[in-house]
């Protein structure tokens, strides 16, 4: 009897001791699990996040630990669409006009707004504008007829604000005007070489000395839509929860890296980073991050009531044909929970 309770003592103990060493591999490979990879998207360097956070890595506590980012650039905001679908994005800058367009036409129900990237038309800020050559003839929106319009695609932020304030103004694509797609950094050659007569100028491109020298501006985005919130950050429900964790530590990471470059005492690093991304001289930055630059909100928090706004116009100009109720497609706790590690 003392033997059989000797050997199943025995019994336990190994089995206990299997038990925790298997508890310990357990926690050594969730430890030991890869990064969550984030891929994130632009299209104007400087002008939209992702193209410079890595500048400041150094401020990333998190990169290379629970996460890394891929910066993946793109013409537009709708060529992301197909991306997204596919999982071949996990945070990607959609315009408001995308949103709409992957939400309807893609049936991307899950997708969310996660954080604001920057809003257009803000009092005391920037607006896009849009210019014509001094010598074209071009005096009035009216004098558009029958003329060239360029865009970088249909349906992205730009190419909605210019469609919204042409049809306020009694003009039709192809019965009036005709578009002719392009890069937004080859828009201004595109007008130069008369191939267009209107051109869409974000910035950092509408800053471009020759096209303050030939061109003039003939309207202002702000003119058409007031405030856009022009792009946010979206992200997949299911990335989302599945990597809830590693995602607030890249919002967490992003803030911080957010606050740093809209500081004016970083000003002359910010222009060096700008010209090292651009191949522009650093001097020419003296507007970034400032008022003459777009709304940008330190906390990353979208403007959620032009949102819904922007979305109802491009209904309007049928890119989408049902009404689209855009808090049902935001999760702002993402941001939320990483600022407060922040306070």
């Amino acid at each position: 009897m003392r033997l059989l309770k000797n050997a199943l003592a025995g019994v336990c103990a190994i089995g206990l001791m299997a038990t925790g060493l298997t508890t310990g591999l357990g926690i050594g490979a969730a430890q030991a699990a890869d990064p969550v990879k984030i891929r994130m998207s632009w299209v104007a360097p400087v002008s939209n996040w992702a193209s410079i956070v890595l500048e400041k890595k150094d401020l990333a506590k998190h990169l290379g630990k629970s996460y890394t980012i891929e910066s993946v650039r793109y013409q537009g905001t709708p060529q992301m669409i197909a991306a997204i679908a596919n999982n071949e994005l996990e945070v990607s800058n959609l315009a408001y006009s995308s949103l709409a367009i992957a939400i309807e036409n893609a049936g991307l129900d899950d997708i969310r707004v996660i954080a604001d990237e920057f809003q257009d038309g803000v009092p005391g800020y920037y607006s896009t504008q849009y210019y014509v050559r001094k010598d074209s003839g071009i005096n009035s929106i009216a004098d558009i007829k029958g003329k060239v319009v360029g865009t970088n695609g249909g349906g992205s932020a730009v190419d909605v604000a210019l469609r919204a304030i042409l049809k306020k103004n009694g003009l039709e694509e192809k019965r009036d005007y005709t578009m002719l797609e392009g890069p937004l950094p080859a828009m201004p050659a595109m007008l130069f070489e008369k191939k267009v007569d209107l051109i869409p100028a974000v910035l950092p491109f509408a800053l471009n000395p020759k096209l303050k020298e030939e061109g003039k501006v003939l309207f202002e985005q702000r003119e058409a839509l007031g405030v856009t919130q022009m792009i946010v950050w979206t992200a997949r429900k299911s990335f989302i929860d599945k990597n809830r964790a590693a995602m607030v530590d890249f919002m967490e990471d992003m803030l911080r890296i957010v606050h740093w470059y809209v500081d004016p005492k970083n000003h002359d690093e910010v222009a060096q980073i700008a010209s090292k991304i651009t191949k522009v001289p650093a001097e020419r930055f003296g507007w970034l991050f400032t008022k003459q630059d777009t709304y940008r909100d330190p906390n990353l928090l979208p403007n959620l009531d032009a949102l819904q706004k922007n979305v109802d116009t491009t209904r309007d100009l049928g890119f989408v044909k049902k009404p689209i109720d855009i808090k049902k497609y935001v999760d702002l706790s993402l941001v939320q929970d990483a600022a407060k590690r922040l306070k």
